[in-house]
């Protein structure tokens, strides 16, 4: 989701699950007719996709630029679109019109595009690298702190954000897409998102399925009326300011309000909870309780001997310091051990294929003989669909020679101390660095792309140094962490395509599609966020927690840790070797005693955001855990339709909300809680 995709918990979907479940329909499949690649892309589909990237891509800045942990909404996109295609095609036909009929493979193009444009929102750097070159996010750090220059500072532009995502994000979808046999059928690698996703499209286009797919939709619709209104319904009391309304509500009394514990009725939240695995939420809520309920309390108990008692709240010589480098070295270390564990993972694998021709060990096709033709059958046809249509290497070769090119040449015009030469360097290392998430992704589903981007910050803020260093730094960010993202969002989508019977070219263009709407769609929508509200603001809701991590990281890089509080590297260490710790004894320890071992980057969240989010998300992570107990079946089936609702509701909210607040347009009522007064 930190900014890892935090839908990916360690979920495993076998290849043979997905086959049995099929094997009923092998007949049918055979009679189906595949649609060409070309009228697999429809104009209906392109406008369905827009209209859903625009959604996604505000709910994702909404989360990037308040907690920064990003749910998997691809399943959301599958489902709303087959429901707007389905109730379009259904609406003309009663009117009389002849329509083509909607097949999974659009309805895979759809959930490709979709995925693909609302993917910027995240690997754009709106909440992380992007808003961190900003003039307020500098000033929030301090002017006369050593390593923070007013030089280095780049305001968001539109037009230069939408140009600089022009020019880096479609080198990813180049850089792989030879391997996408080796990936999918050789290595035959799970990709357990794009598999849940093609099984969940799958049933939609089957008469049992469709019927299921209804029932969801409706389910969605409902809990999306509700979040909105529920959201409409709080803005009225949400008066002028950051300390009214639902938003500030003490539900745990007042003194755990003052360290962030209270439940603030937030849609969104609750519905994460929701759709985000049940590990990933208490792991918020523990590293909620061991920072705003110990840790800080306790150094406040030191101010006047750690560090200076008459700072302001976020003087980083303070406590503020202590939130930001200890949530810093949290993320990095869970970012490092993950990175070290996947290349590891995926050297040996590559060397076990080499050497023994078999298949890798998270796919293990046994098949009963009295089901063995017919499952072969189906193999055989999903592979003749997917290498049908061609897309040749030479084509993906020159594509991103050409691309490289004008990126090398563009970009140190929009971030002069970037050199040329340091852009030229990345994009040699970047496909072999895009190789290894992708292959992390098809094993773990766990993308590493922030990780990787901020070894690119590191290393170029070094390298470049005192001068210009910080802004090269952040710039680099963004040129690898694009490329790593799209590679693996590509190999996802190519995985769900193929067991969709989708063409492989069809894939590949609807990326293209998707990636050069999202190149509009993602600057666009966080222009809303920009105009209408005080993006940055410590005190604010849309605080923008990562864009002072990753400026912190780049001045790091560029000075060292001279400048901490008292004690600050010590502790920073300490919780550096418990995240590399902490992973460890989730690997060696059995599946019975891991799954209740803490994840430290999504524990590093609350560090420095605060606890409110977490007691939401726990909320969510409670409704799912009795629903699974009382009805496992009906949880099964309409969790991920309930969480998307809470969560589209919500988002869709966020356009009124910002165009009332552009045009000035203040909330009536400020509810406001207080101690009550003896007489």
């Amino acid at each position: 989701m930190g900014t890892e995709n935090s839908s990916s918990a360690g979920v495993e979907i076998s290849e043979p699950l997905l086959l049995d479940t099929e094997k009923i329909r092998a007949v049918d499949d055979d009679k189906e007719l595949i649609p060409e690649w070309k009228d697999q892309i429809t104009i209906r589909g392109l406008v369905v996709s827009v209209l859903l990237g625009s959604l996604f891509c505000i709910i994702t800045h909404k989360l990037n630029l308040t907690v920064g942990i990003i749910p998997s909404l691809n399943v959301a996109a599958g489902l709303l679109g087959f429901f707007f295609v389905k109730s379009w095609t259904g609406f003309l036909s009663k009117l009389g019109f002849s329509l083509k009929p909607f097949t999974k493979q659009e309805n895979t193009v759809i959930q490709t595009c979709v995925v693909a444009c609302y993917g910027l929102a995240f690997s754009g750097g709106f909440g992380s690298y992007l808003i961190a070159m900003d003039e307020k996010t500098y000033r929030l750090i301090g002017v006369d702190y050593p390593g923070n220059r007013a030089e280095d500072v780049k305001n968001p532009g539109l037009w230069w954000m939408t140009g600089f995502l022009f020019v880096v994000s479609f080198l990813g979808l180049f850089s792989l897409v030879p391997l996408r046999k080796v990936m999918v059928m050789d290595y035959k690698l799970t990709y357990p998102s794009g598999t849940a996703t093609a099984m969940l499209i799958n049933s939609f286009h089957t008469n049992t399925g469709a019927e299921l797919a209804r029932k969801q939709v409706r389910c969605l619709g409902k809990y999306l009326s509700i979040s909105f209104c529920w959201s409409c319904f709080k803005w009225f009391f949400s008066g002028i300011g950051d300390s009214c309304g639902f938003d500030n509500f003490p539900t745990l009394g007042l003194i755990l309000f003052k360290n962030t514990f209270y439940f603030d009725f937030s849609p969104t939240y609750v519905g994460c909870g929701l759709i985000c695995p049940h590990i990933v939420n208490c792991s918020v809520l523990l590293g909620a309780i061991i920072s705003w309920g110990f840790l800080w309390p306790f150094i406040s108990l030191h101010a006047g001997d750690w560090y200076p008692a008459n700072l302001e709240s976020n003087d980083f010589k303070g406590l503020y310091g202590y939130k930001v480098f200890i949530a810093i070295s949290l993320i990095l270390g869970d970012g490092l051990y993950n990175l070290i564990k996947i290349i590891a993972i995926t050297v040996k694998e590559i060397c076990n294929k080499r050497t023994k021709q078999g298949s890798l060990p998270i796919v293990s096709e046994v098949l009963a003989d009295s089901e063995t033709s017919e499952l072969l059958m189906e193999q055989k046809k999903r592979d003749e669909v997917f290498l049908k249509d061609k897309i040749p290497s030479w084509f993906a070769a020159s594509g991103y020679v050409a691309l490289a090119a004008i990126s090398i040449a563009t970009i140190p015009m929009i971030f002069p101390p970037l050199k040329w030469y340091l852009v030229l360097s990345s994009y040699f290392i970047a496909p072999a660095l895009a190789f290894c998430n992708s292959y992390g992704t098809g094993l773990t589903d766990w993308s590493l792309a922030s990780t990787y981007g901020k070894i690119g910050l590191f290393i170029i803020a070094s390298l470049v140094g005192k001068d210009g260093g910080v802004l090269a730094g952040l710039a680099a960010c963004g040129v690898m962490m694009s490329i790593v993202s799209t590679a693996a969002d590509l190999m996802q989508d190519f995985k769900t395509g193929y067991l969709t019977f989708s063409s492989a070219k069809s894939m590949f263009v609807s990326q293209i599609v998707g990636t050069a709407m999202g190149c509009v769609i993602a600057p666009l929508t966080f222009w809303l966020f920009w105009t209408a509200f005080d993006i940055g603001s410590p005190d604010g809701p849309y605080k923008a927690p990562y864009a002072v991590i990753f400026r912190e990281m780049a001045i790091l890089g560029v000075e060292g840790f001279s400048e901490l509080p008292k004690h600050c590297l010590a502790i920073c260490c300490g919780f550096f070797v418990a995240a590399l710790v902490i992973n460890l004894l989730r690997d060696v320890t059995p599946t019975k005693i891991s799954q209740f071992i803490p994840i430290p980057m999504a524990m590093a969240v609350p560090f420095y955001i605060g606890a409110y989010f977490a007691i939401d998300m726990f909320v969510g992570t409670v409704i799912l855990y009795i629903w699974e107990r009382t009805n496992r079946k009906h949880a099964e089936d309409y969790a991920g339709a309930v969480a998307s609702g809470l969560i589209c509701g919500d988002g869709i909210w966020t356009i009124p909300s910002a165009i009332l607040s552009i045009f000035r347009i203040n909330p009536p009522i400020c509810m406001y809680f207080g101690p009550s007064v003896s007489s």
